[in-house]
């Protein structure tokens, strides 16, 4: 599925199941919800802390959410996802050409 599909799929949900998108204040307050929640299970993952009893290892179920989310607010505000990530790669290209390529830190293992 390409980003543009999945934010059509998305719209096409909101408008079946959802009955309409939340306000972008609250999406916006979902998505730090769900990045809080991605970072709990990390953090019980690959961090210091122990799963509570009854968690689960979830970690790409709570991507899947943070994405959903920010797909969302994607169509709310009308932000092309594609052409915006391409945007992306482009300025970090140009911008880190060389920058982690030259970067001692990077290489020490």
């Amino acid at each position: 599925m390409t980003i543009e599909e999945a934010q059509k799929q998305v719209d096409a949900w909101i408008h079946t199941y959802g009955v309409r998108y939340f306000s972008e204040l609250t999406n916006m307050a979902c998505l730090t919800e769900e990045v809080g929640e991605l970072a709990r299970v990390m953090a019980r993952t690959y961090g210091d802390q122990s799963f509570k009893e009854g968690e689960k290892k979830n970690i790409g179920e709570e991507m899947a959410d943070v994405l959903w989310v920010l797909l969302c607010l994607a169509n709310q505000t009308g932000v092309n996802l594609s052409e915006e990530l391409q945007k992306s790669f482009e300025k970090k290209t140009k911008r880190d050409a060389k920058r982690h390529e030259n970067n001692a830190k990077l290489h020490k293992i």
